[in-house]
């Protein structure tokens, strides 16, 4: 492993914004882990973690510290009758690991098909789409401890997900993700209660899509209303969705009919509901399309922030904050950001 210094991180990141490391290197073992936090901890420099930096905003000053790049690569297939557990490395591409089994006839997370990053960031925020989380297939997370300088299992019920959270991200840069074991059905049943998967398959007369068939309209739909990071400049979905108590939610849909609402994806969370940022900020505060100077919002989805050029990262978070300001004002819903600022951003 090579610690190298003043890096550019802006290439690595789908936002195409940020200035350099102070301190960077690629690990790809347990062992290259181990000696990268040791490095951090002797010299007493902050540490990030990067994967595959669809998720973040970092400073155009940079990162004073060392960034960590995760690049452990690695899948490993254990058949048990009709499940299949799969044990994937945390520096592995999400979407050719799902293409991966759902070409094996796995069933479990075609749904989470396209979105950009890599398979140890999916825990970190619980990613999710289409009516589908990853804890919904997660058996256990192992990580390294940098506290405890050791690497632990955790099991799923230990990881505390939540819809878009989880331990991992509450204790930032306590654990570290090296792999993520799945259990996966073989014979299972696809989710396409969704209403945008619903609609696809109504339009083709198709009532019993096949696993391939629905990660093929996930990519469809996803390839419409989101743009291709390899072209534009963003880290898809900037806001989470908004979780209020149905007293506002009804007082919302009052004024908004159509507003869209969802349960919760807790099963134990009865007192709240889940209403559609997306909505409101297209619908409420106009928010589509938007553009101020180099950052706007993306034509088909107003809860994705773009780069149209040449954006610094203190303009994208002055936008997000205006944006939050205008939602705060039209529905009194305080949103939070589900991409994670790095560095020192005004």
């Amino acid at each position: 492993m090579k610690i190298e210094k003043d890096k550019s991180l802006k290439e690595m990141t789908t936002f195409k914004i940020g200035g350099r490391a102070q301190f960077f290197c690629a690990v790809q073992s347990e062992n290259d882990l181990e000696e990268a936090v040791k490095f951090a901890k002797e010299n007493n420099l902050q540490f990030f973690v990067l994967g595959g930096g669809s998720n973040i905003l970092i400073s155009d000053k940079g990162f004073e510290g060392l960034v960590i790049k995760m690049e452990m690569k690695g899948i490993e297939f254990q058949e048990n009758g009709a499940e299949e557990k799969v044990i994937v490395k945390a520096g592995e591409d999400w979407d050719n690991f799902v293409e991966e089994v759902v070409k094996r006839g796995l069933y479990g997370l075609e749904n989470l098909s396209l979105i950009p990053g890599t398979v140890g960031a999916a825990p970190v925020q619980n990613i999710g789409a289409y009516g589908s989380e990853v804890k919904d297939s997660i058996e256990s997370v192992r990580v390294f401890d940098t506290e405890k300088m050791e690497f632990r299992d955790f099991r799923n019920f230990e990881c505390k997900f939540e819809y878009r959270n989880s331990i991992f991200k509450i204790k930032n840069n306590l654990f570290i993700i090296v792999s993520v074991a799945f259990v996966l059905k073989q014979n299972g049943q696809v989710n396409i209660d969704y209403k945008d998967l619903q609609e696809f398959f109504l339009l083709k007369n198709n009532f019993k899509p096949s696993l391939t068939e629905v990660r093929e309209a996930v990519i469809s739909i996803r390839t419409v209303k989101l743009p291709d990071v390899r072209k534009i400049g963003t880290a898809g979905s900037f806001f989470k969705n908004a979780i209020i108590g149905h007293s506002q939610a009804h007082d919302l849909k009052v004024r908004y009919s159509g507003l869209p609402i969802y349960p919760v994806n807790d099963s134990d969370d009865n007192e709240n509901v889940k209403v559609s940022l997306a909505w409101i900020l297209d619908h409420v505060c106009g928010y589509r399309g938007a553009s101020k100077g180099n950052v706007g919002t993306y034509k088909n989805q107003a809860l994705v922030l773009v780069n149209n050029g040449n954006a610094t990262a203190e303009e994208i978070k002055q936008f997000a904050h205006e944006i939050k300001r205008v939602v705060k004002e039209k529905t009194a819903i305080d949103i939070e950001e589900e991409v994670q600022y790095v560095g020192e951003i005004s």
